[in-house]
């Protein structure tokens, strides 16, 4: 633990901030079921490695609504205590708030981000866990999603997107270290059917949110908008 709190070096996360800015570059867009966009290999492996073995325990939770605000006093965030004890986090949350980043994102899905919060919580989903479809709520102007966990049992447990909330699902693979982005509107029908999850469902989601976003202690740098 006594490494853990000595913290990231500027190098290390200058390196993450380069490889978010790698993978942004080689996004795929994709206009099926609404307009998003997949990245691969958005932080340095050693990164990715060190996210799906936080030191973090599983909270209990209740699956009843199909709704995360469900669980609100037990989820986690990448808020500044954390981010002190853990540099795998710091890393994440320096390279996210990172001005070149943010321009990147800006410039790939042509969404102004300017004055917007980072917010990263780290959720980790286990069996019952589901969520019915929805679209993000108006405060939040730009979503990613991120798998964190790995292995043969994780992929079948990607985000499903949907063309209406009453349509099919189109089901994301689940990749650890690769990311799902889209700019939340009307249409950003998205969700997670019910099925096995054995084991524990680690994943990131990723949104900067606008300055009236009210639960400050959930932010990265609650002081501190992008741009």
């Amino acid at each position: 633990m006594e490494a853990v709190k000595q913290g990231a070096s500027v190098n290390d996360t200058e390196k993450a901030t380069t490889a978010v800015l790698a993978a942004i570059a080689g996004a795929r867009e994709e206009s099926a079921p609404f307009r998003h966009w997949r990245l691969s290999g958005v932080w340095p492996a050693e990164v990715a490695r060190d996210l799906e073995h936080l030191p973090l325990a599983v909270a209990a939770m209740t699956y009843d609504q199909g709704r995360r605000e469900e669980n609100n006093a037990v989820r986690a965030y990448m808020d500044p205590a954390r981010q002190a004890e853990v540099p795998a986090c710091r890393m994440v949350a320096e390279s996210l708030q990172d001005p070149r980043t943010v321009a990147a994102f800006e410039a790939l899905c042509d969404v102004d981000l300017s004055g917007t919060f980072l917010r990263v919580e780290f959720a980790q989903d286990v069996e019952g866990f589901w969520l019915e479809p929805h679209t993000d709520i108006g405060v939040k102007r730009f979503t990613m999603l991120v798998p964190v966990s790995s292995g043969p049992e994780a992929a079948g447990w990607g985000t499903d997107l949907y063309a209406d909330p009453m349509g099919p699902p189109q089901r994301l693979p689940f990749e650890a270290n690769s990311a799902t982005i889209f700019v939340p509107a009307d249409d950003t029908w998205h969700g997670f059917e019910r099925r096995p999850i054995e084991g524990v469902r680690r994943s990131l989601i990723v949104n900067y949110v606008g300055a009236e976003w009210r639960a400050r202690h959930e932010l990265c740098f609650p002081d501190r908008p992008v741009g």
